[in-house]
């Protein structure tokens, strides 16, 4: 399902609409100027191993805000808001298996949870676009094309998994200007990490992404790939925690934090 045809302009506004059940799709395009986010949830005792994990993989787990255990509020990046409620689609997993998607987890949530927020690649969609690069998922009312990777992403306790990257198909002479722009993001998973060949990267047929949507590819088009936060999930499935709860993909959370001021320089 798309966004609704003319969302709310501020962060809390989009926030209130979730909550609210007017707003159940994928999260593109939403909120331009601002950062999205990807959610993580585990129970305390993993939430250490998850931290060192998200600090030795930045390109994938770039780490916005961490909340206290039992905690739903993401005080540093949205005061008030409600990781319960403000996503607008959830997913949990229980061994390692997907069991269920949901619209909220209020009936769910612990004293013992911990959520984290990672920083998402739509936040600099909109940059991209106003750099002159198209975005065709954009276009195209599409979520992004994400794949999982045979790259393995370095290891922190119980965690280790592969890479997962979202791909975005442009022209090859607009290739360095998105590099340019990316860069100057690493809280939003920054720059490319790989361009051209699918198969280096182990996937084997961009028509058919592990997540999100089938990709707009126009005639010579390069396909460009960046680090995703669903990196999680494919790290779930191979780890099995007892208890993981996360968007789904291309379902974020949308914080109050400006994507000016993540810059780089």
């Amino acid at each position: 399902m798309a966004p609704t045809t003319q969302p709310p302009a501020s962060p809390s506004a989009i926030r209130q609409a979730i909550r609210a059940g007017e707003i159940r799709g994928h999260t593109a395009g939403l909120a331009p100027g601002y950062v999205q986010a990807n959610l993580v949830v585990l129970p305390r005792d993993l939430a250490y191993d998850f931290l060192v994990f998200c600090q030795r993989n930045p390109k994938p787990c770039p780490l916005l805000d961490v909340t206290d255990p039992g905690s739903p509020e993401p005080a540093l990046v949205a005061p008030g808001a409600d990781l319960r409620t403000d996503v607008p689609r959830y997913r949990v997993y229980r061994h390692g298996e997907l069991v269920e998607e949901r619209d909220d987890l209020l009936d769910l949530w612990r004293d013992d949870l911990v959520a984290f927020l990672l920083g998402c690649s739509f936040t600099f969609d909109g940059l991209l676009v106003e750099a002159g690069v198209p975005v065709r998922h954009l276009g195209c009312g599409r979520n992004v094309p994400m794949y999982r990777t045979t790259r393995d992403c370095v290891p922190a306790g119980r965690f280790a998994g592969p890479l997962v990257v979202s791909m975005r198909p442009m022209p090859p002479e607009q290739v360095v200007r998105a590099v340019q722009v990316t860069a100057r993001f690493p809280a939003v998973h920054g720059a490319p990490v790989h361009i051209g060949d699918p198969a280096a990267l182990g996937i084997a047929d961009l028509e058919r992404p592990d997540w999100g949507d089938p990709p707009a590819i126009e005639p010579g088009d390069v396909p460009v790939f960046w680090a995703c936060g669903v990196t999680p999930q494919a790290v779930a499935m191979a780890v099995r925690p007892e208890l993981m709860i996360t968007h789904a993909p291309g379902h974020m959370f949308v914080t109050d934090v400006p994507v000016a001021s993540l810059t780089a320089g």
